[in-house]
């Protein structure tokens, strides 16, 4: 199959609500071996956002059940709803495991600009805090240890190629602190690195309203307007994180599970909001 007609079916997919196939359609654009356009990017995220998005919230469903299940002693449920459980698993390790080699053998290799690079090392972070959501024991530490490490990575790039507004940037910063909270039980750092994010966009903001700089461009007014849009959903979701890591009343994001902040309704739902899924 071409290109195009790999991205014509990728995008056909995604109104059909199709994912799994959108996803083979855009890994076939991923092999490529080339930097994505910013469009084919953002359909390789979304493809790969729906389809583990679906199990994750399947995953915290059932293992809401089981836990109450075993509060009630009700052993022979118990062993049904596990292996139920641990079939949800397995799925989300396949398709973990399938974008994480796609990013690893083409995509990062690929990546000629700043904005690609964080896109995919942050991407490489997400799904292995993915994978550490529900592993146990070394495997639970090895996809931490490499989602941190990726992570990072991001961050190191994003620091000194994108603006503090840049919606990439903002994005990296809210996950990189869910991660934090939940994976890593670090609620300190989670709401350091993300108030340091908020911060900086907000001052970065200011600096392009002020009077003194009307004349020249500045970081948001680089920015498109639908690239605008995301940085200040982002913004929100990094103070209703905020908010919510430091309510005493809050209860442990781990309990509550982290919502895929877009679309952005499911945050209300689930608890702690990541960043929006790339702009439909």
């Amino acid at each position: 199959m071409g290109h195009e007609d790999a991205v014509y079916l990728a995008k056909l997919a995604e109104q059909a609500e199709r994912y799994e196939e959108m996803v083979d359609n855009m890994k076939i654009v991923a092999s490529e071996d080339r930097d994505l356009t910013v469009e084919e990017r953002n359909l390789l995220s979304v493809a790969y956002k729906n389809v583990i998005g679906a199990r994750r919230a399947s995953w915290r469903i059932v293992t809401s059940i089981e836990q109450k299940e075993e509060s009630k002693g009700n052993s022979t449920q118990v062993g049904l709803i596990k292996e139920y459980r641990q079939k949800i698993e397995g799925e989300l390790a396949k398709i973990c495991e399938d974008i994480l080699s796609v990013l690893d053998a083409h995509l990062i290799p690929s990546a000629k600009t700043g904005e690609s690079k964080v896109f995919y090392h942050k991407m490489k972070g997400d799904y292995h805090r993915y994978l550490a959501e529900f592993a146990v024991g070394d495997k639970r530490k090895d996809s931490a240890d490499k989602s941190l490490e990726a992570y990072k990575a991001a961050t190191e790039v994003a620091q000194t190629e994108l603006p503090p507004t840049h919606p990439i940037r903002l994005g990296l910063a809210l996950n990189f602190s869910v991660f934090y909270y939940e994976i890593l039980n670090a609620p300190d750092q989670a709401c350091h690195l993300a108030k340091q994010a908020f911060d900086d966009a907000i001052a970065g903001y200011e600096h392009s309203v002020s009077p003194a700089n009307q004349h020249v461009f500045t970081e948001l007014d680089t920015l498109s307007e639908e690239s605008y849009k995301d940085s200040t959903l982002i913004m929100q979701l990094l103070r209703d994180n905020l908010t919510l890591w430091t309510s005493s009343e809050a209860e442990p994001a781990a309990a509550t599970g982290a919502a895929e902040a877009a679309p952005a309704e499911e945050k209300a739902a689930e608890g702690t909001a990541e960043e929006p899924k790339a702009s439909e």
